[in-house]
């Protein structure tokens, strides 16, 4: 079933193994159970012959119990599975409705509101726009350049004396800002042609890819 869905984390996936939870049940299977299941989640990258080829592949040799056993285990996984995806599902949805009511809410002036702003950006979605704003809420109203790029781990440190002079990675920082923001450059770099032509430069330059990941994005943040 990995073949289907390497994670396992789709709730298709999760009820295909409540129809076929032992290769034994996946014999029995048919064509139009299975395009049911896909049909009611909406699947098309995938068809039913192709599903069902899959699971009826022959399967590995276990020892005996071994497959009732991953069955009464899996028993006891999805309902926990599928009470995290509603959880999560609803926070999304909350956390969309309260950036949707922030970017509306009017600011000083006629200028938008923060959240409007980085929204507008490349490379940055509901996800990036929350995790920015939880972990770098006050350097982006105060278009603190210098502590955004401090706090995400963007800044190097430069190590300096008398004879020798080194510049390395910072390594204390925000993580989770440092993902945030790895993941804008990543995402503005795949989809907006400036991004890429920049950072395509900066690699002709002789930068690294994390070196030029680390410009690409947060300029825009405090402009």
């Amino acid at each position: 079933m990995l073949q289907l869905c390497s994670a396992a984390d789709k709730s298709w996936l999760w009820d295909l193994l409540d129809l076929a939870p032992t290769p034994a049940h996946a014999t029995l299977l048919s064509e139009a159970q299975v395009q049911r299941v896909l049909k009611v989640h909406r699947i098309r990258r995938v068809k039913a012959n192709e599903v069902l080829a899959v699971l009826q592949a022959p399967a590995l040799p276990v020892a005996p119990g071994t497959a009732e056993a991953t069955q009464a285990h899996c028993s006891f996984l999805l309902p926990c599975l599928r009470v995290l995806a509603d959880q999560l599902q609803t926070c999304s949805q909350q956390v969309s409705a309260l950036l949707r009511k922030l970017a509306e809410a009017p600011s000083e002036g006629e200028a938008p509101s923060n959240v409007a702003i980085v929204l507008s950006l490349p490379g940055v979605g509901r996800k990036i726009t929350a995790w920015l704003f939880a972990e770098a809420a006050q350097p982006l109203a105060e278009r603190d350049y210098q502590v955004l790029r401090t706090h995400g781990g963007v800044a190097p440190v430069t190590k300096q004396s008398g004879k020798r002079r080194v510049v390395v990675m910072r390594r204390w920082c925000n993580p989770r800002l440092r993902h945030a923001l790895y993941h804008m450059a990543r995402v503005a770099m795949q989809r907006d042609a400036h991004f890429s032509h920049v950072y395509a430069t900066l690699r002709a330059k002789g930068q690294r890819h994390g070196q030029a990941y680390a410009i690409l994005p947060i300029d825009c943040c405090v402009s």
